[in-house]
């Protein structure tokens, strides 16, 4: 099974593709997709769009687990990241990958055991799950593989079922 993990963002989309099979991950590759300050918002979405389409032609992901929206503060960030988010799931729809959404506290509790861990704790324990030498950069692939290993060990995930 191949896990696409999404970071939604819209300057910097962290994105990591994981392979799980018998409860064991191999990292396909991580990074970002990112966008330049200066462009108008619509082409920013363009590219974000483009992107996330390309990822999905590349690897041919079985399902991606994107992160739901939380924002407490900036709420013209939050509708921003809001829009980047609707391209993101539908890059995934149009290319027929089944899409899960998860809060920050459920990949915490699902990383790291503990809901409320801090960012370092879930960083870290991607990268020991991963068996990957350093955290990945930028902050957001690393994001985006917590988010993959979340959909792995979920209970919305038949993984569990086929993967014992």
């Amino acid at each position: 099974m191949i896990i696409l993990g999404i970071d939604p963002g819209y300057a910097t989309i962290g994105y990591g593709v994981l392979e799980y099979l018998r409860g064991r991950f191999r990292v396909m590759d991580y990074g970002a997709v990112t966008t330049q300050a200066g462009l108008d918002f619509p082409r920013r979405l363009q590219i974000i769009h483009e992107g996330i389409t390309e990822l999905c032609d590349r690897y041919r992901p079985d399902c991606m687990a994107v992160e739901e929206l939380f924002f407490n503060t900036n709420i013209t960030t939050g509708i921003q990241v809001g829009h980047a988010r609707g391209v993101i799931l539908l890059a995934g729809c149009q290319k027929g990958v089944e899409i899960y959404e998860y809060t920050p506290l459920q990949v915490k509790q699902s990383v790291v055991g503990y809901g409320r861990a801090e960012k370092h704790q879930v960083m870290d324990m991607t990268r020991q799950l991963l068996g990957l030498e350093r955290i990945p950069k930028p902050d957001d692939a690393a994001d985006a593989l917590a988010l993959a290993i979340c959909h792995a060990h979920s209970s919305k995930s038949n993984l569990l079922k086929v993967n014992l």
